[in-house]
């Protein structure tokens, strides 16, 4: 609709502006009296030469768009009421048709976005602190095919650098082959934490460490045999957390890949002049973009993220011709993602600025980051589990006769741990409360399914009661009123939050629309008894809104990687 108003204003007022400009102008009035949509007159006074008070009264005498039942010019703003009886037709007829492609777009037809999460290091448990990187880059590629380019989901593992020097020594001096063979994350972990309590007493294992992994970028058959080992049975154990999200990647090319492309792109920023010596190291200076040097090789020969992130990157742009590439990574890492695409730019390279670095907060645990090296984690997959038992438990007191409870407690368990996750707006810190994220009141993933699953049983009982499914479309929706007004305006506002949370790589934006949604559902079934109504009209006009609510939290949902129940 503001795309309908926004082509007529610009009709009435001339080319001086652009209908893009003029939709983005319009506002959404903080109080329904002031009306539904509202434009501002202001920016057009100095162009028009007319005050904003008679541009928006001349605005309003001219005005006529199907679905707006009046306007009237405020103060200098055009206010535009919306006819709830046509706007539904428009509406809802748009949503019964699509269906699952209601909001979809074609912004980036024909284009491809790579997109970099989740990327766990290999011989570690995959813990609550990998799951932010995950759902949320796994809900922009969602939204990135929503909006119509192609997205190829990246999962840059982390499988090679000096902490693999550090599993080998401790695998070698206190390693037992049979307890890695029986539980090998586990036993990996515990090597790993050891290793570091044991290096701050004998500094020297440090040294040591180095070593196995000068041997291990040497090609040595031991330190790769056993590097081998540790990558193939983490991939094992990521697989089993990746299946139970119902995410998937299309590549696993982790650092190691990167292993033979390195030299090409050192060699290049020699040719360009860029690489300078710094006690022994090689930097790239890059005081003139206000960053410190960046640095691309140690003393010893060893490379470092900076040289493979710019490997992948021409990698990434060779394979796949990006028109972005996208990589969901904590706050912390931001300086790298400055320096690695100031360094591209200083080689000239145009497509350095398409990077896009998507930050995110940390997962917190009792107000403290969690550390893989210190041991203080809490693993995902005993979260994903206990969730599912305490989702299990709320199913078996609520609705114990419920079919497919383990299906359910499963889609209710892991929806509640992604949901809570994604309702934060993503530069903020997550705090980890499992007992917040399954409750059935508020803002949580459980609240949004229970309102999609009521929405289902009561459009199948009217389906049952009335013997049929009707896909009627109405061209007015005579019985409409104030009462639908507010859900009818939120199910059209679907498309442009789907813009705005891909604009804004925010996929919390999706999480808030579902909450808002679900919130005037649950207000317009108390209010509302469709399957008493006598008005045979009225009551298949309320389903149809009913089964749009449902399409569209379905829709939702979906984009975050939650499932939507049927029944709970």
């Amino acid at each position: 609709m503001k795309e309908k108003i926004a082509e007529e204003l610009t009709q009435l007022i001339g080319k001086e502006f652009t209908i893009r400009e003029i939709e983005d102008w319009i506002e959404k009035p903080k109080f329904t009296t002031m009306g539904d949509f509202a434009f501002p007159c202001f920016r057009l006074a100095k162009k028009l030469k007319k005050s904003p008070v008679e541009i928006a009264s001349n605005l309003s005498s001219e005005f006529t768009v199907k679905g707006i039942e009046k306007t009237e010019p405020v103060n200098g703003y055009l206010n535009l009421y919306l006819d709830v009886k046509a706007y539904a037709a428009v509406v809802l007829n748009e949503v019964l048709e699509k269906g699952s492609d209601y909001g979809q777009m074609d912004t980036g037809k024909g284009q491809v976005i790579t997109i970099d999460f989740s990327s766990p290091n290999i011989a570690k448990p995959f813990s609550m602190g990998h799951l932010r990187s995950t759902v949320i880059g796994n809900a922009l590629a969602n939204l990135i095919e929503k909006t119509g380019y192609k997205a190829i989901r990246i999962n840059h593992i982390g499988d090679w650098g000096t902490q693999f020097g550090k599993l080998i020594t401790a695998y070698k001096k206190w390693g037992d082959e049979n307890k890695v063979k029986k539980s090998p994350i586990v036993e990996l972990h515990k090597l790993y934490v050891y290793f570091h309590e044991q290096a701050e007493k004998y500094p020297e294992l440090e040294e040591e460490a180095r070593l196995w992994f000068r041997k291990l970028e040497g090609g040595d058959e031991e330190a790769l045999e056993l590097w081998t080992w540790f990558r193939e049975v983490s991939l094992e154990a990521f697989s089993i957390v990746y299946n139970q999200l119902n995410i998937t990647f299309d590549s696993y090319n982790g650092e190691a890949f990167y292993n033979d492309k390195m030299e090409g792109v050192i060699e290049k920023l020699k040719e360009a002049a860029l690489l300078e010596e710094s006690s022994g190291a090689m930097v790239i200076r890059l005081e003139e973009e206000a960053l410190p040097p960046c640095l691309i090789q140690k003393k010893d020969g060893a490379t470092l993220y900076a040289t493979r992130d710019l490997a992948a990157a021409v990698y990434r742009k060779g394979t796949y011709n990006f028109v972005k590439s996208v990589y969901v990574v904590g706050n912390e890492q931001s300086l790298h993602f400055k320096q690695l695409k100031a360094v591209l730019a200083k080689l000239k390279i145009i497509w350095a600025d398409d990077l896009i670095h998507v930050p995110f907060g940390m997962m917190l645990k009792d107000g403290k980051k969690m550390s893989t090296r210190k041991g203080k984690i809490v693993l995902l997959e005993e979260v994903l589990a206990e969730s599912v038992n305490l989702a299990k438990q709320a199913i078996n007191e609520k609705n114990p006769s419920l079919p497919n409870k383990e299906k359910v407690a499963q889609q209710v368990g892991f929806g509640a741990v992604m949901f809570h996750d994604l309702k934060v707006f993503r530069q903020n810190d997550v705090h980890f409360e499992l007992e917040d994220m399954l409750r059935f009141e508020g803002e949580t993933g459980p609240y949004v399914q229970y309102a999609y699953a009521r929405a289902s049983t009561l459009v199948k009982k009217a389906e049952t009661a009335t013997g049929h499914s009707s896909q009627a479309l109405y061209e007015t929706f005579d019985s409409f009123g104030e009462t639908e007004r507010p859900l009818i305006m939120k199910i059209s506002e679907f498309e442009e939050t789907i813009k705005q949370a891909a604009d804004d790589w925010d996929p919390s934006k999706i999480a808030k629309y579902c909450i808002d949604l679900s919130q005037l559902f649950n207000q317009y079934y108390a209010r509302t008894s469709i399957l008493k109504e006598s008005n045979k009209v009225k009551q298949e006009q309320s389903l149809q809104l009913i089964k749009s609510v449902k399409i569209t939290l379905k829709e939702g949902l979906r984009l975050l990687g939650v499932a939507a129940p049927e029944e709970m």
